[in-house]
């Protein structure tokens, strides 16, 4: 568990190192930062040095530190546990008899299953820098309200940040970024995105994700080259319609191609494409699944969705236009609060966190050759560069 993040970590350790940063001397410090727990598992990615200057002026934590601290802490559990672990129900029975659901029951999925990612995957980052601020140590953010992009170079930036980061400083740079000319440029995008998707696992439906996200960079990259050649075009996309068809492409492309994460199998995405449109389904599934199971119906399942986007709509408009933030008081009263809601409103049967799934070494055989592609990668990088890594000399 954690492999591909704790390999990414010593690469960008070793690379920094390479460029002329400082390698360290002090193997306890290295190992501190490399097995600190908060972040061992699913990230966020951080480079050392960052890290290596907060353990050498560790301090006490401060009240608004601790309070910051276990109001993410909370969050988290209330996105996790409350949210997400909500949507994922509703997701595993659409996703787990497609024959039977209809197209607006899939399509409801594929939304569902859009904002259970994000709310699962944010929802740890928050538990895990909110730990680690209680132990003095600020890790980076990860989220910045991804499905508020309007494109999808901007979707990366808001995505994953840490992951994109390393994407761009460890591959996309080195292979020229944008440096040699579009078609260049093109093709550096692509083989960055395809790496992506095969660091997540090595089934087909991950490369196709890669290669639908790095289609999709290359075609923004391509308008917006012709854009600036015509003020016309330029100027409608900086216009409201222009602005929202923008954000409504692009977050169109983004919940679609998730659903090759939720099935990377071609057989079974292939069955949901060919009943997006127009297929009645079992009239018996909206018996089970919605009235038995989730004694909902269907309108109501796409109101819930719709309130929780609203939600994220209002706190993006507090956060990032108004500039408006709790302080550390109001926060604090916000942890027991939060905390009593997940022990009441949390499905009985916790789901394990999403991208657990990508990193968990387990016996099924179609993960296989993507542990052992990574357990080997992690095996050459630490034992061909442990000179390198406690060597004051970089050369």
């Amino acid at each position: 568990m954690g492999i591909s993040f704790f390999t990414f970590e010593c690469i960008a350790y070793l690379v920094d190192v390479y460029r002329g940063a400082p390698a360290t001397t002090n193997l306890l410090r290295f190992a501190a930062y490399k097995l600190f727990f908060a972040k061992l598992i699913s990230g966020p990615i951080t480079r050392y040095h960052n890290v290596a200057s907060q353990l050498k002026n560790l301090a006490f934590p401060t009240t608004a530190t601790i309070a910051e601290g276990l109001w993410l802490i909370a969050r988290g559990a209330f996105k996790k546990a409350i949210l997400a672990d909500n949507l994922g129900v509703f997701v595993n029975l659409c996703f787990s008899n497609l024959q039977r659901a209809s197209t607006t029951d899939l399509w409801l999925a594929i939304f569902a299953y859009g904002l259970q990612l994000y709310l699962d995957f944010s929802g740890y980052v928050d538990i895990a820098r909110g730990t680690a601020l209680l132990f003095g140590i600020v890790l980076p953010e990860n989220f910045d309200f991804p499905y508020f992009a309007t494109n999808i170079a901007d979707f990366w930036r808001r995505w994953h940040m840490t992951l994109g980061d390393w994407l761009r400083n460890y591959i996309y740079f080195p292979l020229g970024g944008s440096r040699k000319g579009l078609v260049h440029t093109y093709i550096n995008l692509m083989a960055v995105m395809l790496i992506a998707g095969i660091w997540h696992g090595a089934a087909l439906g991950f490369v196709v994700w890669g290669g639908l996200h790095g289609t999709a960079l290359v075609i923004h990259r391509l308008v917006d080259s012709i854009s600036d050649r015509s003020p016309l075009c330029k100027g409608f996309w900086q216009n409201p319609l222009g602005i929202f068809i923008a954000w409504l492409f692009t977050q169109s492309m983004v919940f679609t191609s998730w659903v090759w994460f939720r099935l990377p199998n071609l057989e079974d995405f292939s069955l949901v494409i060919r009943h997006l449109w127009g297929y009645g389904g079992d009239i018996q599934f909206v018996q089970k699944i919605y009235l038995e199971t989730l004694h909902l119906i269907q309108f109501q399942v796409a109101l819930l969705l719709l309130i929780i986007v609203a939600a994220m709509g209002i706190n993006y408009f507090c956060e990032r236009q108004l500039k408006l933030q709790f302080n550390w008081h109001i926060k604090l009263l916000f942890v027991p609060i939060s905390l009593y809601a997940v022990w009441l409103l949390a499905p009985e049967a916790a789901l394990s966190y999403i991208y657990f799934d990508f990193l968990i070494l387990n016996n099924n055989t179609k993960n296989q050759p993507f542990l052992f592609s990574h357990s080997m990668l992690s095996l050459t990088l630490l034992v061909n560069s442990s000179p390198l890594i406690f060597s004051a000399n970089p050369n």
